[in-house]
C-alpha cells in the first residue's frame, strides 16, 4: 500500500519532471527524493521513471501506479469517513422509497434541508407502485417508505404514520364516448370501456388495481402521468389523484364524471422498521411528522408535468 508521502512524490514528479524540482516542491533534499524513488522502484520491481530524456517522466507503469494509487487514496478515505460517519450515529446511506404519486419535487425543499446537515448520508431515492411500495420495505429494499396508499402490511418490526388523504376524481377525454354520458355514471357503464391503470410493481403478488370492474378491458402503463396522457388521448378512463389533474380540468382537457358509485379518498401512510434507526431517518420521521410537509405531500401542486 502506497503511503500519501509516496503519493505526493509521484505527483510532483508528473507535474514538475525533474527530481531536483520535485524536491524544491515537496520542500525535501534532491537526494531523499531521489533515495524515495529508487526504493519505490525496488518495491514494486518496476521501472516507475523515465531517466533518459531530458525531463524525467513516469513509465507507463510508473502511470499506472500513481492513478491507481489515487484512487485507492480516495477510497480509504471515503471509507474513513463512512465509519466515522456511522460511529456518530449517521447511517451509510438512507434508501427512500416513494409511492409513484407522489411527485418528486415535493420531496426537493426537504432534500435541501438534508443537505445542510452535511451528514454526509447519500440518499437513495426510488418509486415503487400499490403493493410494491410496502414490499420494498419488507423485502430490504427501503429504510423509508413515503405516500404508500393500501393500509400496512404485517412486516416484523413495522412501525408507520398517517399522512393525510389522497382526493380522487373520475376523469376522461372531451373525446371519449363517456364524456358525454349521463350523470351519475353507472358501474356498469364504465365497465364497457378500457381502463387505464397504473402497473403495481409488486415483485411477489399479481399485484393489485383500483376502481376496475371484472372483465373491464385495461391498459397498464408505467406511471400515473402515463396515465394522465393515455386518459387526455381517449385511450381509456379512470380514477385520478385531484390535485395532479386540477389544471387540466380547469383548461377542459379533461372532464369530470360525477359517479354513482364515488371512491372513497386514500390514506397515505409512511412506513420504517423499528429494528433499524439512525440519524438520517429519525430526522426524515420528524420532518413528515411536520403538518405543512405531510400537507404538500398529499395535495402536491396543481400543475400536470
Amino acid at each position: 500500500m502506497l503511503s500519501i508521502e509516496d503519493l505526493a512524490l509521484l505527483e510532483a514528479i508528473r507535474e514538475t519532471g525533474s527530481l531536483s524540482r520535485a524536491a524544491a516542491h515537496l520542500g525535501k533534499a534532491p537526494s531523499t527524493v531521489s533515495y524515495a524513488a529508487r526504493q519505490l522502484e525496488e518495491r514494486f520491481d518496476a521501472l516507475l521513471f523515465d531517466r533518459r530524456r531530458y525531463r524525467l517522466q513516469l513509465t507507463p507503469a510508473g502511470e499506472l501506479l500513481v492513478n491507481e494509487a489515487a484512487r485507492l487514496m480516495q477510497d480509504v478515505s471515503r471509507l474513513t469517513q463512512r465509519v466515522q460517519q456511522v460511529a456518530n450515529g449517521w447511517e451509510s446511506r438512507l434508501w427512500i422509497v416513494t409511492d409513484e404519486l407522489l411527485e418528486f419535487e415535493t420531496l426537493m425543499p426537504v432534500i435541501h434541508e438534508f443537505d445542510a446537515l452535511g451528514s454526509g448520508v447519500p440518499l437513495r431515492i426510488t418509486q415503487e407502485v400499490l403493493r410494491g411500495v410496502w414490499e420494498a420495505l419488507r423485502e430490504g429494499r427501503a429504510d423509508l417508505i413515503i405516500g404508500a396508499t393500501n393500509e400496512p402490511p404485517a412486516i416484523p418490526s413495522l412501525r408507520w404514520m398517517q399522512l393525510g388523504e389522497m382526493e380522487w376524481v373520475f376523469a376522461v377525454s372531451p373525446k371519449h364516448p363517456l364524456a358525454k354520458a349521463r350523470e351519475p355514471v353507472s358501474r356498469a357503464e364504465v365497465a364497457r370501456h378500457r381502463a387505464i391503470v397504473v402497473a403495481d410493481s409488486s415483485r411477489s403478488s399479481e399485484g393489485s388495481t383500483y376502481g376496475v370492474s371484472g372483465g373491464q378491458p385495461m391498459l397498464a402503463v408505467p406511471t400515473m402521468r402515463a396515465k394522465i396522457l393515455a386518459q387526455c388521448d381517449g385511450l381509456g378512463v379512470g380514477w385520478l389523484p385531484r390535485h395532479r389533474v386540477g389544471s387540466l380540468l380547469k383548461s377542459g382537457a379533461l372532464i369530470e364524471k360525477q359517479m354513482a358509485d364515488p371512491r372513497e379518498p386514500n390514506v397515505l401512510y409512511a412506513g420504517w422498521r423499528g429494528d433499524h434507526d439512525g440519524r438520517a431517518l429519525d430526522w426524515w420521521l420528524e420532518k413528515l411528522k411536520q403538518s405543512y410537509l405531510a400537507t404538500k405531500l398529499v395535495q402536491g401542486s396543481d400543475r400536470f408535468v
